[in-house]
């Protein structure tokens, strides 16, 4: 444990890709939060490609920021801090092309243009390099460097004489080794989308993998999936954006396991231990997955000691919560059944210039085919980029530029926050735009007055 200037304490929750904890460091922690009487304490987990040190800044920026907004709220009473690490996977930053609008003849409206995620930029060795420390097993490890490999290959050979039948039987063997790191579905009975799997269990990877590349901008020109033009050199590219896909899919089944078996069990001990104190829940993009998969783990709404839940920018599915009636797949969501687990509000944050969630993540399930590329967005689309869907009760707010609002939260229901005004800095991120543009005192402030509200 490590304290603020002005005393409260933190602490450095980390887990493994099994959702394991060391079991001294977990005792550690239920006994100093019992011996420390706070009153509230925030727990915020880091999203995706986010390395331990990166996480770790983010918390030292973060963690004064809601103290100081905390000092407004006198009744919340005395705080402390828990920082989650969890081993995320880090893609190799990309040359992508932003998304630009294009000038329409309708006035008001608009289309987006020139998407490009730029991966077709990466050579297979690129790609291995960074992901393959996201892998404990060594079996994994050697498998992404072979698919690598692969990539590689695959491009010398773009350009020769090979035969068009022993390229298509390069991409099966890839096909293969992507399809051995694909996680299992999980097996609780809850229904989340997973169309991203389309994609990286296709059985028939020449026709898929071009398609990826149109979708994510790395078709070279004159080619398409109909075999005109340089179809294989099509096909790697979309080989790579199958590798991306990838490294989502797993960090997806990886933070709500952690979530549910890791970070959920943890909090209904330290119910048991400190019954008093109210516990606030915060994820930043998959880490917002995992705070909030941990309700499922937290055992009955007596149990949980969740006072409210706010993620920020989630990339996951606003279908989550939905209950079946309004959501296009006829299903409860995977956290319907959990939502009474927070006694008080929860909130999500959305931004139109998170271009991560808003474009990029609804394209990784765009193989769905029940799909049409109208609906992709709304159906497939993240909590980013436009909150809890099919929920109830729901309402709207607004975040604005100063972060000076009074959101008036109430206890058990959901709220849509736009924080475009103060989620917007897209410099120098052209995949992801602004979805990591959250160390600011708005955010502080909003995680205050969700905290603010009292059962």
């Amino acid at each position: 444990m490590e304290r603020l200037p002005a005393g409260e304490p933190v602490w450095d929750l980390k887990f493994d890709e099994k959702a394991g904890m060391d079991a001294r460091d977990r005792q550690t922690f239920l006994d100093e939060i019992d011996a420390e009487d706070l009153a509230n304490l925030f727990v915020f987990s880091h999203g995706w490609g986010t390395s331990e040190q990166g996480a770790r800044s983010l918390y030292d920026m973060m963690f004064p920021l809601i103290r100081d907004a905390a000092s407004g709220a006198p009744d919340l009473g005395r705080v402390g801090f828990a920082g989650i690490y969890w081993p995320s996977l880090w893609f190799p930053d990309t040359p992508a092309m932003p998304p630009r609008l294009a000038d329409s003849t309708q006035a008001g409206t608009s289309a987006v243009r020139d998407d490009n995620a730029g991966t077709a930029a990466l050579s297979g060795s690129e790609i291995a390099t960074s992901l393959r420390p996201g892998f404990v097993d060594p079996k994994q490890q050697d498998t992404v460097t072979q698919i690598g490999q692969l990539i590689d290959e695959g491009e010398a050979a773009a350009g020769s004489g090979e035969s068009d039948l022993a390229k298509e039987q390069r991409l099966q063997e890839l096909n293969q080794l992507l399809k051995s790191l694909v996680p299992p579905a999980p097996d609780h009975g809850e229904f989340e989308d997973s169309g991203e799997t389309a994609l990286l269990l296709t059985d028939d990877p020449k026709a898929a993998y071009q398609a990826a590349a149109e979708a994510f901008g790395s078709a070279p020109a004159g080619s398409s999936t109909q075999g005109i033009g340089d179809w294989f050199t099509n096909a790697i590219n979309g080989a790579k954006e199958a590798v991306r896909v990838l490294s989502y899919n797993v960090m997806k089944a990886r933070a709500g396991e952690i979530g549910r078996s890791g970070l959920g069990p943890l909090l209904a001990d330290l119910h048991l231990r400190s019954t008093g104190l109210r516990v606030h829940l915060i994820g930043h993009s998959f880490g917002a997955r995992l705070v909030s998969f941990a309700l499922s783990g937290v055992g009955e709404p007596a149990d949980s000691p969740i006072a409210s839940l706010l993620l920020l920018q989630g990339a996951f599915s606003h279908w989550s919560f939905a209950h079946a009636q309004d959501n296009p797949f006829g299903k409860p969501g995977a956290l319907n059944a959990w939502a009474d687990r927070v006694h008080g509000p929860l909130v999500a944050t959305f931004s139109v210039s998170d271009w991560a969630v808003c474009r990029w993540y609804p394209k990784a399930s765009f193989l769905a085919q029940d799909d049409v590329q109208d609906a992709v967005a709304s159906r497939w689309g993240g909590m980013g980029s436009d909150g809890f869907q099919a929920v109830k009760p729901a309402a709207d707010r607004l975040m604005p530029a100063d972060g000076d609002t009074n959101y008036n939260f109430s206890a058990n229901s959901f709220f849509r926050v736009d924080a475009t005004a103060v989620i917007n800095n897209v410099k120098g991120q052209p995949f992801a735009g602004a979805h990591s543009d959250i160390r600011k005192p708005a955010i502080a402030q909003l995680v205050i007055s969700a905290a603010a509200v009292h059962t």
